[in-house]
């Protein structure tokens, strides 16, 4: 695969795809008033798997891609499905999981698999060598990305990230919380 395509895809499509499922997916909870079902130790879970995804997201933004990223990306990928399945296991039995969400889920479980996919296709090498076999000596050293990505693609990104992932969030976890502060009050009476 050739290095400048994929990387073209990972930019403008797999990355801006996904933080667009992940800002559709903090709609469908809003919809659903998730403050008042499962409340806020959902919305840890969601973002647990914001960090988890953050990892191996930035990683690819600023180091080189060797043997050590890419194990680091695939322990971040399992860490990110087991919480995935702990969070909707845990709503189901809470709140309406509408046919939407379940939908915007799927993009959310797979863009990751995509994006680990084509690092893996460009980085073969390094991918097998993390595994004892292939042509080349699996590299562990932590390099920034020479040459780095554009500082206006970063900036934006990275921007885009914390207006539609980290705030969206976050006012959901304070929801949650005044919720169930709010629960708690009345229970008390």
């Amino acid at each position: 695969m050739d290095i400048a395509a994929a990387q073209i895809v990972l930019m403008y499509f797999v990355l801006p795809v996904w933080l667009a499922a992940g800002f559709a997916d903090y709609l469908c909870h809003r919809a659903t008033s998730i403050e008042h079902t499962s409340g806020w130790k959902e919305t840890l879970l969601h973002l647990l798997q914001l960090v988890e995804m953050a990892i191996p997201t930035l990683a690819a933004i600023f180091l080189d891609i060797n043997a050590l990223v890419i194990g680091i990306m695939i322990v971040c990928l399992l860490a990110h499905e087991a919480t995935a399945i702990w969070d909707v296991s845990y709503a189901y039995r809470r709140r309406e999981v509408t046919p939407t969400e379940q939908h915007v889920h799927a993009f959310l479980e797979m863009l990751p698999l995509m994006g680990l996919i084509v690092v893996i296709t460009v980085h073969w090498q390094q991918f097998l060598a993390l595994f004892g076999v292939g042509q080349q000596a699996p590299e562990f050293a932590v390099q920034l990305r020479q040459p780095p990505l554009p500082w206006l693609y970063v900036s934006v990104i990275l921007s885009l990230v914390v207006l539609f992932e980290v705030l969206p969030y976050s006012e959901e976890l304070v929801r949650g919380i005044r919720a169930d502060g709010l629960t708690s009050k009345r229970e008390q009476k």
